[in-house]
């Protein structure tokens, strides 16, 4: 990965462009992360472009920012009708196993994330409907943001990990209140290294938020742009603050070392929040798009 910052030295935030190499606009792997598990790329194609993928010790989930694409495997292939962009709808996906080859094409071209993590388990590749993403809408008030639960915990199989799309109304707080997940508590905190990517609807800028939650913990306060990803190795997270008149969407990925699961403690300064939602309508403008809400 080449990149300006250091996360291990506190520096987080990988502005557009700063974190990419070769054909992949942004390239987060553990290892430049200093970190175990969790990577993220984004890789661009031009149209009729063609991208060979050996997914290494990692699971992979090939998701549409903008655009389709089709990933042949050796055994598979899924055509991913994708979306106009990440505010337009639910996309489809692609899960692909660890120690495999594909081949990504897309015809018009587009922007494909590329969610993964290093893993144990080798499941085998699969296609993931859009019509099948549970679309949550959580919080209430200006807190109120749509979740795309497609890669969660509990909504589809993978041996590491965890990704889901947010969408914040512009004016709204989410990742609100600021949570942690960095130590293991039974039942209550899983450890989850997690990134952040970013796009702001029409442009403009957000802001996202990052405290220690111990000694020389991330530290970040960052003015988030399309294409930003922040680091989150542990600390409390959030808020990511919507501007005015702008959608706010985040891509978070994440994985860790225990059980699959997303367990988070809320900071203590501001878990009261929370008790404020059930005297609060959610904001009208939510659901952003289907297909489908779960309350």
């Amino acid at each position: 990965m080449t990149t300006h910052t250091d996360p291990r030295h506190g520096r987080h935030h990988l502005p557009a462009g700063s974190a990419g190499s070769d054909a992949y606009a942004l390239d987060i792997d553990p290892e430049g992360a200093g970190w175990d598990r969790s990577s993220l790329r984004v890789l661009e194609l031009e149209p009729g472009g063609v991208h060979t993928l050996a997914t290494g010790e990692s699971e992979w989930i090939i998701l549409p920012l903008t655009g389709g694409c089709t990933v042949h495997t050796a055994d598979e292939t899924f055509e991913l009708l994708g979306r106009e962009s990440v505010f337009s709808g639910v996309s489809d996906f692609a899960y692909l196993p660890r120690d495999a080859h594909a081949q990504i094409a897309s015809g018009a071209g587009g922007r494909f994330a590329l969610a993964g993590a290093k893993c144990e388990r080798r499941l085998p590749a699969r296609y993931g409907p859009a019509p099948e993403v549970p679309v949550e809408l959580r919080g209430a008030g200006n807190c109120s943001r749509q979740v795309n639960n497609f890669a969660a915990a509990d909504t589809f199989d993978c041996d590491r990990l965890i990704a889901v799309e947010v969408l914040t109304p512009g004016g709204n707080w989410s990742s609100y209140p600021p949570h942690k997940h960095d130590e293991h508590v039974p039942g209550a905190e899983s450890v989850l290294e997690e990134i952040y990517y970013f796009e702001v609807a029409d442009g403009g800028l957000a802001y996202h938020r990052v405290s220690p939650s111990r000694a020389g913990g991330a530290d970040v306060l960052a003015e988030v742009r399309t294409g930003d990803a922040v680091l989150v190795p542990d600390g409390w997270h959030g808020p990511s603050i919507a501007p005015p008149g702008r959608t706010l969407y985040y891509l978070n990925v994440m994985a860790g070392p225990g059980r699959r699961e997303w367990l988070i403690s809320d900071h203590p300064e501001h878990r009261w929040i929370r008790d404020t939602w059930p005297g609060l309508p959610r904001d009208p403008r939510l659901p952003l798009y289907g297909p489908e809400v779960v309350r």
